[in-house]
């Protein structure tokens, strides 16, 4: 476990949740408003093997390294995300070409396959890399990831990184146990479940426009939290009977991340609100598993000052140029 450069805020942004928050939201939303009108981002749709089409926005650096780094977003999240795009910026100043990935009905793409997000879809995101990156020449692939992005990374990189010719990955603040994180969101302050519980209901009712064949407008409707959306949904619209199993199957605690042999980096705070940091612990040692976990940040935030920049984007870079 490595902590060589320790996440110290000053004492005005200290407290998680304004961490939390600040992530998304505030100078760093208005910033990164900004940023995106200056990218001159390529908009793509990548295919995986299976059909699905996944959209993805592409910036190039004009630098030498001809590096890449694909960066995957939270649920719920986007590649216009504030977080992603702050990020891609800082990347691609440094020099690497960034490629900002959309998961399954993230990022206004309902319509582009019938069927519905749920966490176990890795396989398509890896699909999309491969078919992205067979079509290029770098001479480095990374794979980052926030929140559950951040688990995607891990499992991607455990079950397929080799065959994707990463050179490295890192996950930040991602789930372990999704168990013991909806526990805790359901005891976290209440802004926390409101706010994934409109966006994923926003989602839904988005998906309904495009196939209205779903037809389950009057369950949505009755739903009031979180827990009747997983009931309501899981059972019907993935592979799993329950809520319990459903949430067993993308968890990483034991020996889930056995087969990673990508040099790869999790970074976590203590005092995140919404995922039990403890929960790292269960994770089986692995020597190609590097863990920071910093006493601040909150949840995917590591806000270091008012005008909302990230002790993330430096760290990235730093992690990034090892393996130039």
């Amino acid at each position: 476990m490595t902590a060589n450069c320790t996440f110290t805020p000053p004492w005005l942004l200290r407290n998680p949740h304004v961490q939390s928050i600040l992530n998304s939201v505030g100078p760093r939303k208005i910033r990164a408003k900004r940023l995106a009108r200056k990218l001159c981002s390529q908009q793509l749709i990548l295919t995986a093997s299976d059909g699905t089409r996944l959209k993805a926005e592409f910036d190039r650096s004009d630098s030498g390294k001809n590096a890449l780094v694909i960066l995957l977003h939270g649920w719920e999240g986007s590649s216009q995300s504030a977080y992603t795009v702050t990020t891609a910026n800082y990347l691609l100043k440094h020099g690497y070409h960034v490629l900002r990935l959309n998961m399954r009905d993230h990022g206004d793409t309902q319509h582009l396959n019938y069927g519905l997000f749920n966490s176990t879809l890795t396989p398509e995101v890896a699909d999309v890399i491969a078919a992205f990156t067979a079509q290029h020449t770098f001479s480095k692939i990374f794979l980052a990831g926030f929140s559950l992005g951040g688990n995607f990374t891990l499992r991607i990189a455990a079950d397929l990184g080799q065959d994707l010719n990463l050179t490295a990955a890192v996950a930040i603040c991602p789930p372990i146990d999704p168990v013991n994180a909806m526990t805790a969101l359901d005891n976290a302050p209440v802004i926390y479940e409101k706010y994934f519980f409109k966006r994923w209901s926003t989602s839904l009712r988005k998906k309904l426009e495009h196939f209205p064949e779903y037809d389950f407008a009057d369950d949505l409707n009755r739903a009031r939290c979180l827990s009747d959306m997983n009931t309501l949904f899981i059972h019907r619209y993935t592979p799993f009977d329950d809520v319990d199993t459903y949430f067993r199957s993308y968890a990483l605690t034991g020996s889930r991340l056995a087969n990673l042999r990508v040099p790869t980096h999790l970074i976590a705070s203590a005092d995140d609100p919404i995922l039990p940091v403890t929960d790292i612990a269960r994770i089986d040692s692995n020597e190609s598993l590097s863990i920071d976990i910093q006493p601040y940040g909150g949840h995917c935030g590591f806000i270091k000052n008012l005008a909302g920049h990230s002790w993330i984007e430096p760290k990235l870079v730093e992690l990034f140029d090892r393996y130039l």
